[in-house]
């Protein structure tokens, strides 16, 4: 697929707004949260992302309260929350480091109280954006949702609702 050109200003765009998820938004939500994780699991093949997207678009997807962030009529990123608990936050890779996943953040804090999430421990990236936010690390298990054995982290905000055993 063709390269997109980077934005010149790594600052949030003015024009960025959020909204709730309507179905009409679907396709643009997967494009981002394959183009995301592509960028931020490279330990996951191909094969694994093709599983997942069916899981993402038929349980993950319709079970969450979405909100995506806009630039514009462009979506550039979504939170998808079940309760407290961050299902997934994924920011197109060309717009990352412009604040847009802290906007949604607040946004679903504002909402929700201290949230919580599960990170890959590969994710580095992820688990420094999440220690900057105030997450710290609760507890850790040896596999993924799927089995695989790719560590995961969960974090929580101080105030959070503890992980239930």
């Amino acid at each position: 697929k063709p390269a997109c050109p980077r934005p010149k200003s790594r600052s949030m765009p003015d024009t960025l707004h959020l909204r709730p998820y309507t179905p009409d938004d679907l396709a643009a939500c997967l494009q981002i949260w394959r183009d995301a994780s592509e960028a931020g699991h490279p330990f996951l093949t191909a094969a694994d992302l093709d599983a997942d997207a069916a899981m993402v678009r038929d349980m993950y997807i319709p079970a969450a309260e979405m909100t995506l962030a806009c630039d514009g009529a462009r979506v550039v990123g979504f939170v998808a929350l079940l309760g407290q608990f961050i299902g997934g936050l994924f920011v197109d890779p060309i717009h990352h480091r412009r604040g847009i996943g802290r906007r949604l953040l607040q946004a679903a804090a504002e909402r929700h109280g201290p949230l919580t999430v599960e990170v890959y421990a590969a994710n580095t990236r992820a688990m420094a954006f999440y220690e900057n936010l105030g997450f710290h690390e609760t507890s850790r298990r040896a596999t993924d949702d799927q089995s695989r054995p790719l560590p995961v982290i969960w974090m929580e905000q101080p105030g959070a609702t503890p992980q239930s055993a």
